[in-house]
């Protein structure tokens, strides 16, 4: 009999933004990686870990099958304690082998502990959806993007951006013309993580909330031309995220299957457990 996944979550938000977004939507970022991976693997245990804070782990790295960083409003090319916590725990799992994966910020850690380099995006924010996500021809046959069409959106909230990918083990699956890196591997010391840019994790009810959560922003920087606007952009996640198969709302957010359906949002997560975690527990013999 196959043995549960162990696997552990690796959460960068800190405290304000957690109870902040605890407050909107009942959630902290890791509760819902948390939620989103029991759902493709109901059998597995869980520990969620804050690097930032005080504590040890649950367990040590090497005891777990897969490391999930979720994101989080931590910019990496910020000099503090937050970040270097959370680099150095990145560090960490490299060394011990244990495979990876990450969104947004948990990309952007990656990327930082690997030598690779974050920005503030020149070209601004992408709020709510990233648009047009073409796999590069290394991403159109890597397992990561196994099910994707040549040409997709995704839920992603994020102002920051990968400058350059580490000079050494990394390759370049995907991206769009607000951000060239929407997808990309990384393999360092012992260790090999998959990230993407967007969130493969995230309900449209919890993407509605974080449009609101941002709605003055939004506002000042003529992405909305009123909070209103801003609040009928959310009701339409939320209605899609209600009924996926509302053709009306589909057509008004211009979005397909890929956004609408729960499960196709989540095929990177699907496809990391299936091709990334799983096999390196059975080259460990945990299978």
């Amino acid at each position: 009999m196959t043995k549960p996944l162990n696997l552990l979550i690796a959460e960068s938000e800190p405290e304000e933004a957690r109870d902040a977004r605890r407050g909107a939507t009942g959630r902290s970022s890791g509760e819902t990686y948390m939620d989103a991976l029991r759902a493709l693997a109901p059998d597995a245990r869980f520990d969620i870990f804050r690097p930032g804070e005080p504590g040890r782990l649950p367990q040590a790295l090497d005891a777990y099958d897969g490391v999930f960083l979720s994101g989080s409003p931590l910019h990496v090319y910020h000099d503090n304690h937050e970040v270097r916590a959370n680099v150095d725990f990145m560090r960490a799992v490299f060394d011990a082998g244990v495979p990876s994966f990450g969104s947004c910020a948990g990309l952007h850690i990656a990327v930082a502990a690997a030598g690779g380099t974050v920005r503030r995006n020149p070209d601004g924010h992408e709020v709510g959806l990233a648009r047009r996500i073409a796999p590069t021809p290394e991403g159109a046959r890597h397992p990561l993007l196994e099910g994707r069409p040549a040409a997709f959106d995704a839920p992603a909230v994020h102002g920051d951006e990968v400058e350059a990918l580490p000079p050494e083990g990394a390759t370049r699956l995907a991206g769009n013309a607000a951000s060239p890196v929407q997808a990309a591997e990384i393999r360092c010391g012992a260790g090999t993580f998959w990230g993407v840019q967007y969130h493969p994790e995230l309900p449209l009810d919890q993407l509605a909330q974080a449009i609101r959560r941002q709605k003055e922003g939004l506002v000042e920087r003529g992405l909305a031309r009123s909070e209103a606007d801003v609040e009928a952009q959310a009701g339409l996640f939320e209605a899609l995220g209600r009924e996926p198969d509302r053709l009306d709302v589909a057509w008004r957010l211009g979005v397909d299957r890929e956004v609408a359906e729960g499960a196709r949002r989540s095929t990177e997560l699907r496809n990391a457990l299936r091709h990334l975690v799983e096999p390196a527990r059975a080259r460990r013999g945990r299978g």
